[in-house]
């Protein structure tokens, strides 16, 4: 059944899908049929569907990692990658080792074509403190690009309470701007809900949440928030950004 593409049709065979009129009515019966389902049965439909042509993208967030665990026990063959923009925290690095440990699941560093030195030597220093949404673009949009060449649907890892940008997202959808199906196995869930699995499942995650890291990007975009504040208000602070771009569809 891994290879099964009934949901998408004829189109399916060989990437890149197209939006026709069939392919989103399907994914919207197919999002408001897995509405109440669990992550596991989200997970389990995706990657009955798509097989090979699933895959995802994780920074290592408290979400991702929830959903590696459960990856590892639905789909352990499944290609995941991480943007490596070359500006991560190492505490984020350090758990790709222990996630390759604990479940057996190697993820991928996906870099961009330039390394920060010559990235920032091409623009006259670091690009992030002038144009942070170039920085982002070059840094991690053109790399998922890259990386979506060849795939039918991508997992991603938001939730619909984190965000205004996010409130919105649907189980399933087109994504327009990678050409890919959107998965998103937690959107319903709260932040209780991950920090319920991680305690049970003994999931490792980021000690910078315990520094008061509610949402962890690149180290020169990213503070501790205060009590009270919103959990992306870390990101990008002062600058009224809170999404780098690959979970808007602008």
């Amino acid at each position: 059944m891994a290879e099964d593409n009934r949901l998408v049709g004829s189109q399916a065979a060989e990437p890149p899908l197209y939006p026709t009129d069939e392919l989103l009515s399907d994914l919207k019966a197919a999002s408001e049929k897995l509405e109440t389902a669990s992550p596991e049965e989200i997970l389990e439909w995706a990657w009955e569907r798509f097989g090979s042509k699933f895959t995802m993208a994780t920074a290592f967030g408290p979400e991702g990692m929830v959903i590696l665990e459960m990856i590892s026990r639905i789909a352990p063959s499944m290609y995941v990658f991480n943007l490596d923009t070359g500006y991560q925290f190492q505490e984020t690095l350090d758990l790709r080792d222990k996630v390759a440990d604990k479940y057996g699941l190697v993820v991928d560093l996906l870099k961009p074509e330039l390394a920060v030195p010559e990235y920032e030597a091409l623009h006259g220093g670091p690009l992030y403190l002038t144009d942070s949404n170039r920085c982002c673009f070059d840094r991690k949009i053109k790399v998922l690009e890259r990386a979506a060449s060849g795939r039918h649907a991508w997992a991603s890892a938001i939730r619909r309470d984190q965000s205004p940008d996010r409130a919105a997202a649907p189980i399933v959808g087109w994504d327009k701007k990678f050409h890919l199906v959107k998965v998103s196995p937690l959107a319903n869930w709260t932040k209780k809900h991950v920090w319920n699995r991680i305690f049970e499942k003994e999931i490792p995650y980021n000690p910078l949440v315990d520094q008061g890291y509610t949402s962890i990007g690149c180290w020169p975009c990213t503070r501790p928030t205060s009590f009270g504040e919103d959990e992306r208000a870390g990101r990008w602070s002062g600058t009224g950004k809170t999404e780098c771009g690959l979970h808007t569809s602008d």
